[in-house]
């Protein structure tokens, strides 16, 4: 099987020199979050406040009527002991008119309301926190699309984006982040009961052994049966991974002139610089 293993301090340098570079790019010094009480977004978390400084990070909690208390108190946890500042939003009285207006509504439909409006919340604080969005997506969620366009899948930059589930724990191992966090079941906390694992039906260890076979080693899905994964399992990653090329792009743009937006107009270069 692959070695999913990463050196957990080098990364950390890397990806606080990544944000300070980015926010400082484009002209910020802050940035916000949400923060769930999970691994993900404890890891940006934590990798902001040591590229930026405690003072300079807010974390927002934005439980739902149905988000367990436990999540609030290891979200609160994590705000503690770094010395972030903080501020949480109910989002129940935002969401509920849209979820009640709809006798079909499915928790599906219910789950991406609510993940897109937490981001309207975050989009909002944002320009009143004079901070960029910072993203807490990881490579696997990323690569099979378990995201909601426009919903956790929006932010200004994403740290942990090149980083498998399986990677992630690593570094936040690395971070000092609480065991109790490390030892969660991984959910979106979209509906009462919700895991990821438990919605995708396969283990992020299993797939993620998967996937950087099929990514980052190129292997053929045939080649990834020879190693041991069974057919329909590898279909069915592939088939999510093709599927969800939308949600990693920007919106494709008809081609019309010599310069066109994400075709040609690309880089800073782009600009006379």
């Amino acid at each position: 099987m692959s070695n999913l293993t990463i050196n957990p301090q080098l990364a950390i340098k890397i990806l606080t020199g990544f944000i300070k570079t980015e926010l400082n790019r484009v002209g910020f010094s802050k940035t916000l979050m949400g923060l769930s009480g999970g691994l993900d977004s404890a890891v940006s978390l934590y990798l902001s406040a040591r590229a930026l400084g405690p003072e300079n990070v807010l974390a927002m909690r934005m439980p739902y009527k149905t988000s367990p208390q436990e999540t609030l108190d290891d979200a609160q946890l994590m705000i503690d002991a770094l010395g972030v500042q903080s501020l949480t939003v109910d989002i129940t009285p935002m969401a509920e008119p849209l979820i009640n207006r709809f006798e079909d509504m499915t928790k599906l439909r219910a789950g991406n309301i609510m993940a897109r409006m937490r981001m309207i919340v975050l989009y909002d604080q944002s320009v009143a926190f004079n901070g960029l969005v910072m993203g807490t997506s990881n490579k696997t969620e990323m690569l099979l699309g378990y995201s909601t366009v426009y919903g956790d899948s929006a932010a200004a930059l994403q740290p942990i984006g090149d980083l498998y589930k399986t990677q992630v724990r690593q570094l936040a191992r690395g971070l000092g982040i609480p065991e109790k966090i490390l030892e969660k079941a991984p959910s979106a906390d979209l509906w009462d009961g919700q895991t990821d694992e438990g919605e995708l039906g396969f283990t992020y260890e299993a797939v993620d052994q998967l996937l950087y076979l099929l990514v980052d080693q190129r292997y053929s899905p045939e080649a990834c049966v020879a190693e041991g994964f069974e057919r329909a399992f590898v279909d069915r990653v592939l088939r999510l991974v093709r599927m969800n090329h939308f949600k990693r792009i920007m919106p494709p743009i008809a081609k019309l002139s010599q310069r066109t937006i994400g075709y040609d107009f690309l880089y800073l270069r782009d600009w006379g610089t």
